[in-house]
């Protein structure tokens, strides 16, 4: 014999719990709540990592390895709620370390093949040809910065993030963060001038 329900059984629904409180399921083990935080949160995480290593596989790994981490530590999470944060400060970790791997493997000839999301491969639709002139001078010259300048102009540039949050996820002060981001943009303004300039 059947059970009849009088009142409809109202179950909460992904976008109704908070990172809080699913880290804290989390925490506990809870498997659904792993997944939806990494439903969350996953895709703005790659595109920050495709944008920074200029490589859609490696920023793939970057991800999975972010939630490895993460979900290995989320015990040792002072604010559940600020975990994206959080979880980009260890992408941007293993970005870093991604970024000088590939240019070890490069100054040895063992690169692994070239950049698929390089700025100029990401802008936006209807570009003029100088946009991607300019775009391509600036993958280039990224790619010969050291990996702090190159991690914090993009963070600050292309992920248009404000400067404290530069800073923390760069791992350095404020200060620091504005010096660095200043460097590139000069260095960005005269490569890009003196190319453009070249006939």
């Amino acid at each position: 014999m059947g059970v009849s329900v009088s009142r409809p059984i109202l179950l909460r629904t992904p976008d109704s719990l908070s990172d809080a409180e699913l880290v804290s399921r989390a925490v506990m083990g809870d498997r659904w709540s792993r997944e939806v935080l990494y439903r969350r949160h996953a895709s703005y995480l790659l595109g920050m990592a495709v944008r920074l290593l200029s490589n859609r596989g490696e920023a793939e790994e970057v991800v999975q390895d972010t939630f490895v981490i993460g979900f290995e530590q989320m015990h040792a999470l002072r604010d559940p709620a600020a975990l994206r944060p959080w979880l980009s400060q260890i992408a941007v970790s293993l970005v870093r370390r991604r970024i000088r791997r590939v240019r070890f493997l490069r100054l040895l000839g063992l690169d692994r093949g070239a950049d698929d999301a390089t700025l100029e491969s990401l802008a936006a639709p209807g570009l003029e040809l100088d946009g991607h002139i300019e775009l391509a001078l600036v993958d280039r010259l990224l790619r010969s910065l050291r990996t702090e300048l190159r991690i914090a102009w993009m963070l600050r540039r292309v992920e248009g993030l404000e400067l404290s949050e530069v800073a923390s996820l760069s791992g350095c002060s404020l200060a620091t963060a504005k010096r660095r981001i200043a460097e590139v943009d000069r260095l960005v303004q005269r490569h890009v001038t003196r190319s453009g300039a070249e006939p």
